[in-house]
């Protein structure tokens, strides 16, 4: 945490000394969370029947204009726990048959996360690990992951640097994603389901479809199917919402149409993309945003 490099902005914040980096978090033998419980609204494959446990942290490397998660991304709600309770938790939510542990934002923690999933792991943690990020990682802290994480749920935002800009002040996200993607697919290899359908190992690529970007969408799924083929799973979601703090980007200020998501779908079919997901019927809602109350923790 002294000099903190653990993200692609290398803004150097001494976070141990109180210090907050970009992220808005700092950090000392602890990590500020939102929450801890079983979460039912990710992709069936990790969700399951009766939830993915899902731990949210506060504060974000990216933090995109659009965020759904404003709040925490922001780190205006939270509480900081030891690096022993997130181990605790990780064990109570696998008492609760979560079926897996699902680190949502996890980067500015990643040595904090190493040490509790070893520490549970001692104590009988046997689930899969989840790393559910931006996409906006830096290889150099994805390689310590090796043998800690086993599912890689990452966005790949944008193909368009302008847009990342705008919207994420992030013009190197492109080529960032690319290679932060490229150590992922290198540490799980080939997806590994178990007989009922549920992940255990591999690369889920997710792309949010933002209002009036379906060329940019294009574009990501035509490198993440081109690169890497059917080893890695696509899923493309419309479930964008626009929240109040999107009014000073107007262009974003309206949900996506049913023409330019099923525009979307189509293409991705068209190239040849058969192991993904979609979203039907009207996902678009806030109830799909979790009260960051600090259950669980």
């Amino acid at each position: 945490m002294e000099g903190c490099r653990l993200c692609p902005r290398n803004c150097g914040a001494d976070r141990s000394a109180g210090q907050t980096g970009v992220c808005k978090t700092a950090g000392e033998n602890g990590v500020y969370a939102a929450r801890a419980a079983l979460h039912m609204w990710e992709e069936p494959c990790i969700s399951g029947e009766k939830g993915s446990g899902a731990v949210f942290f506060s504060g974000c490397p990216l933090r995109c204009v659009y965020c759904q998660n404003y709040h925490i991304a922001h780190a205006e709600s939270g509480r900081w726990i030891s690096v022993e309770r997130l181990s605790e938790i990780f064990l109570e939510l696998q008492a609760k048959e979560a079926a897996n542990i699902n680190l949502v934002t996890p980067t500015h923690y990643t040595p904090e996360i190493i040490r509790a999933v070893e520490m549970a792991r001692q104590q009988g943690l046997c689930i899969p690990i989840v790393y559910n990020c931006s996409g906006y990682e830096k290889v150099e802290t994805l390689q310590t992951l090796k043998g800690i994480v086993d599912i890689y749920l990452t966005d790949f935002k944008y193909m368009d640097s302008e847009a990342a800009a705008r919207y994420s002040r992030a013009a190197d996200y492109p080529e960032v994603a690319k290679a932060a993607l490229e150590e992922m697919v290198r540490q799980t290899g080939e997806a590994v389901f178990d007989d009922t359908g549920m992940m255990k190992k591999g690369v889920i690529v997710r792309h949010l479809l933002l209002p009036g970007h379906l060329k940019n969408a294009r574009a990501v799924v035509d490198y993440v199917y081109r690169t890497y083929g059917n080893r890695v799973y696509l899923s493309l979601m419309n479930q964008y919402t626009p929240l109040p703090h999107v009014r000073d980007w107007p262009e974003l200020n309206r949900r996506v149409t049913k023409r330019e998501y099923e525009r979307l779908i189509d293409h991705a079919i068209s190239i040849g993309v058969e192991h993904g997901f979609i979203q039907e019927g009207e996902t678009a809602e806030e109830s799909f945003i979790p009260a960051f109350d600090g259950e669980g923790l």
